[in-house]
């Protein structure tokens, strides 16, 4: 299976170095590019790509606004939006997380850690395949989400891994 991703950056070389980088993969390929927020969802939408790289600071729309457009609550059918940023602020993680991001990674992360996102965040994970790695029923997992959202005061699971995050569970990619 490829992995069909959209590179959303307004700067040019920066999308060039990304293409590259992912496209040097057997099982990735980069099926847009957008120089801007709007341009970025208007192909999103139209290609609906497995996964949306998309920078903070852009024209039109910032990638705050992006990933809430196409991920957020609310949103029917929610693409997958990794941000992809040079600033680590927590502003920046929090609002890209609670607008639907499933993923947050700096862009001196190094190469290696960008495709490990983008085939991480592409495949998710399906609650029979948390079952399957967790080595307990469906019903459990289907249980326990819920329960975890409860405890939370959290929606979905991407608002779980917002809260994580916030909580210092778990760091950025």
């Amino acid at each position: 299976m490829t992995i069909r991703v959209l590179l959303a950056d307004d700067q040019a070389m920066i999308r060039a170095s990304l293409r590259i980088i992912l496209e040097d993969q057997p099982d990735i390929s980069v099926v847009a590019e957008a120089s801007d927020g709007a341009e970025a969802v208007a192909l999103a939408r139209r290609l609906r790509p497995d996964v949306c790289l998309v920078d903070i600071q852009m024209p039109r729309l910032d990638g705050v606004e992006v990933t809430r457009v196409l991920a957020g609550p609310g949103v029917p059918d929610p693409l997958r939006v990794i941000v992809v940023t040079t600033f680590d602020l927590d502003e920046y993680v929090c609002g890209t997380l609670r607008g639907g991001a499933v993923g947050f990674v700096l862009k001196d992360a190094g190469p290696v850690l960008l495709v490990e996102a983008v085939r991480a965040i592409a495949r998710g994970r399906t609650n029979q395949e948390i079952a399957d790695e967790l080595f307990i029923s469906l019903s459990t997992v289907k249980g326990h989400i819920p329960g975890i959202q409860a405890k939370l005061g959290v929606r979905n699971r991407v608002e779980i891994a917002g809260w994580a995050w916030e909580n210092r569970i778990v760091g950025t990619a």
